[in-house]
């Protein structure tokens, strides 16, 4: 197993991530053959409906995490709550899932989706630097 510090987390939606303030967070790779990951979060209770609802639906939904350096780039999750406990004032989430592995073909997709937009070269780069920060969802085409 390889754990690995949790900077920041996005649950995405269909307008794009919520970010969800995180107090603290890690994120394991269990290293097996179903190439599973957890993802352990400690957040104010604010958040506990928010994940309480997710558990209740039980479907898969997808987070981005930033992992070990500001600079990474999100790393996109699939994955399902498995856990939420109370710890005084704050809650932790425990999710388990699988790391989505399209991400290579992601700025491929937004490079594609800027150009058919017909920016200058400086709103170009701007926007896909942007894109490539924030990870919005694409229209699959």
């Amino acid at each position: 197993m390889k754990t690995f510090k949790m900077l920041s987390f996005d649950l995405m939606n269909e307008e794009g991530g919520l970010n969800i303030p995180i107090i603290d967070g890690i994120v394991i790779n269990q290293e097996n053959s179903r190439k599973s990951w957890i993802l352990e979060l400690f957040l104010s209770k604010e958040h506990k409906s928010t994940f309480e609802n997710l558990k209740n639906s039980t479907e898969v939904f997808e987070v981005h995490v930033i992992i070990s350096f500001p600079d990474n780039e999100p790393a996109p999750f699939k994955v399902l709550v498995s856990d939420i406990r109370e710890i005084g004032e704050k809650i932790t989430v425990l999710l388990k899932g699988t790391i989505k592995t399209r991400r290579s073909k992601y700025a491929e997709a937004l490079l594609n989706t800027l150009l058919s937009e017909n920016l200058s070269s400086e709103e170009l780069m701007a926007r896909f630097k942007k894109g490539m920060r924030e990870r919005p969802r694409l229209k699959e085409s």
